[in-house]
């Protein structure tokens, strides 16, 4: 998820550059939702580990 994230990042970032102000915003947009999606699993399952749980 994290490999997306930086994908979206680097589009949106090249597509500000060109020219493509709008759409270069929506792609860094959906990077940042990917980045906290991400984080917010991490935190997940780092605490469920910290319990001991082993399912996962």
């Amino acid at each position: 998820m994290l490999r997306w994230a930086l994908i979206f990042l680097v589009l949106g970032l090249v597509l500000a550059l060109v020219g493509f102000g709008g759409i270069g915003g929506a792609f860094v947009g959906i990077a940042k939702i990917l980045f906290y999606v991400a984080l917010a699993v991490f935190l997940l399952f780092f605490v469920m580990h910290l319990m001991g749980s082993r399912r996962v």
